[in-house]
């Protein structure tokens, strides 16, 4: 029988992105999230589970069908009359016969991530065990505008194609800092396979993104630390730096112009580690990690 999780964990994810638009705000045009002060680059959670997400869905196979596992937030239909309508929550969970267990069990997305289940005459909120900050690029970037003409006209009889602009970053190093609360996972029913999967989306979900504006994504750095408390470190992304020479981080355009320092990320490990059980690191082979000055390839525990 597979396991509830027991045990508190903290992730840490990077990926780059280059050329591309990593998160666009729809109230602004499409631009992505940016900080002003800090010109670096904000990426929603919510992005971030969608794309994990997205990856259960399409390369899961987690759809419903059958014994199949299920993502309970994303978009379905329904045909009345001759109209095809989108679902709203309430008819969501009417597929699952509006029992919220059967959504528990079914549906993995909300015993990793939590969610509003509407019912007929009521609702029922899971608090997810799994919870992203904001995540952020570790390098200072900036937006470009990208200018071109569509394939259209704008409307009938016109003699001009229609024009389009796109915004997009040069290149941006993205950070997340996630925690897997064991508590939350009680309730939600998230287990030890629903923590495998949640890694495996996290990885192959951000390079399974290949739509236009997310093309040029790519994983690169995944840490996940296993506690023997209830207990987690927290600001991870805070103390990565990235070493760049004489490069000013702005001209940053691929792996090969910084190095990833993880001088300060070694040291607050080393400064737990009696409360860690086990550190579990995935690089991309483009990275170059330094602690102290020094070339490393790996994190782990027998190395704390």
């Amino acid at each position: 029988m597979n396991e509830l999780i027991k045990n508190r964990s903290e992730l840490l994810f990077l990926y780059d992105i280059e050329n591309a638009n990593p998160n666009g705000d729809p109230l602004n045009e499409n631009r992505p999230r940016f900080d002003t002060e800090s010109s670096t680059v904000l990426v929603s959670d919510v992005r971030l589970k969608r794309t994990i997400r997205d990856y259960w869905f399409e390369y899961k196979g987690f759809n419903g069908l059958g014994d199949h596992q299920d993502v309970f937030v994303r978009e379905t239909t329904y045909n009345e009359g001759e109209k095809l309508y989108i679902k709203d929550g309430k008819r969501r969970a009417n597929d699952f016969s509006g029992d919220a267990l059967n959504i528990l069990n079914k549906c993995i997305d909300i015993r990793v991530f939590g969610g509003v289940i509407p019912l007929q005459n009521d609702s029922i909120t899971y608090i997810g065990p799994v919870q992203f900050q904001m995540g952020k690029s570790l390098n200072r970037t900036e937006i470009v505008e990208e200018q071109g003409t569509g394939a259209f006209a704008s409307g009938d009889k016109k003699s001009q194609a229609t024009f389009r602009t796109e915004y997009k970053v040069p290149y941006a190093i993205i950070g997340f800092n996630g925690i897997i609360n064991e508590k939350s996972a009680q309730y939600s029913k998230m287990n030890e396979n629903d923590k495998d999967l949640l890694i495996e989306g996290i990885w192959e979900g951000t390079k399974s993104l290949i739509s236009r504006s997310k093309f040029g994504q790519a994983p690169l750095f995944l840490l996940c630390i296993d506690f023997k408390e209830s207990f987690y470190i927290g600001n991870l992304r805070q103390r990565l730096r990235l070493e760049c020479g004489e490069m000013n981080e702005m001209q940053i355009r691929n792996t090969n112009d910084f190095k990833l320092d993880v001088t300060d990320l070694v040291k607050v490990l080393k400064d737990n580690k009696e409360m860690i059980d086990s550190v579990k690191l995935r690089i991309d082979s483009r990275l170059t990690m330094v602690n102290n000055g020094q070339l490393i390839t790996n994190i782990s525990r027998n190395e704390l």
